[in-house]
């Protein structure tokens, strides 16, 4: 948006501040009144998504995190949560029903307005590829800047991924490190970039392997799911 007086081309205009994650491009008349007689005009908002895929078997507290530094890093407008029908890195590896890892999902993002459950790779079913996924989006919001989240172990990886060049041009790529995780340099022509907060060394398969040996993860998953996984006997 920019704030013009009514009748005159805009002059001697400061930024105006925006809501964190819009992007918004405001200005008002410098000096300390603002006059009275002004009038809006739109010059566009940029929508800035982040796509966070993987199994989420189950989701846990460090895709939780992961998300929080997602959203308060990037600047994002959402953050699209898209489980996998199949992962093509474990295509051997039979998760949970995807119903269960759905119901996992929406109990652990109750309430966070800025996250969405995306199930379109569920409903594609198959093995669930990236480009797929990501021209889907590029298609429904043009002109967004697109954000794909991915851990640090697939970065070196990237050059092999499905339609490599034009997932590179569609995204750009955010790397979650755990710690003490040391990063190679991004592979061109990928567009790359660090998330800094909250590196928790936690993954699913802990989580998985933990209630298989009894134990307790109340600590590692958010309250309702572990409710849920109890009651469904997940992973038992």
């Amino acid at each position: 948006m920019v704030w013009s007086p009514a009748g005159r081309a805009p002059h001697h205009f400061e930024r105006w501040p925006s809501a964190p994650g819009a992007r918004r491009r405001l200005w008002r008349p410098a000096g300390k009144g603002v006059p009275g007689n002004l009038r809006i005009v739109i010059i566009g908002i940029v929508e800035h998504l982040g796509l966070f895929g993987g199994s989420f078997d189950p989701v846990h507290l460090a895709h939780l995190l992961v998300a929080q530094a997602a959203l308060e890093e990037l600047g994002l407008t959402r953050l699209f949560f898209i489980p996998a029908a199949r992962s093509p890195f474990k295509p051997e590896r039979e998760p949970a029903p995807a119903a269960h890892r759905l119901a996992m999902l929406r109990l652990a993002l109750a309430g966070r307005c800025n996250c969405e459950v995306d199930d379109s790779e569920i409903q594609r079913g198959g093995l669930s590829y990236t480009i797929d996924t990501v021209r889907s989006y590029a298609s429904r919001y043009p002109g967004a800047s697109l954000y794909y989240l991915i851990g640090a172990d697939h970065l070196p990886k990237l050059p092999q991924w499905r339609e490599a060049g034009t997932l590179a041009a569609l995204t750009e790529f955010v790397v979650v490190p755990r710690p003490a995780e040391s990063l190679v340099p991004p592979p061109p022509p990928f567009r790359v970039r660090v998330l800094r907060g909250f590196p928790l060394a936690l993954s699913a398969s802990t989580v998985r392997a933990r209630l298989r040996a009894g134990r307790s993860v109340a600590d590692l998953v958010p309250a309702p799911v572990a409710e849920y996984i109890e009651h469904n006997q997940l992973y038992f």
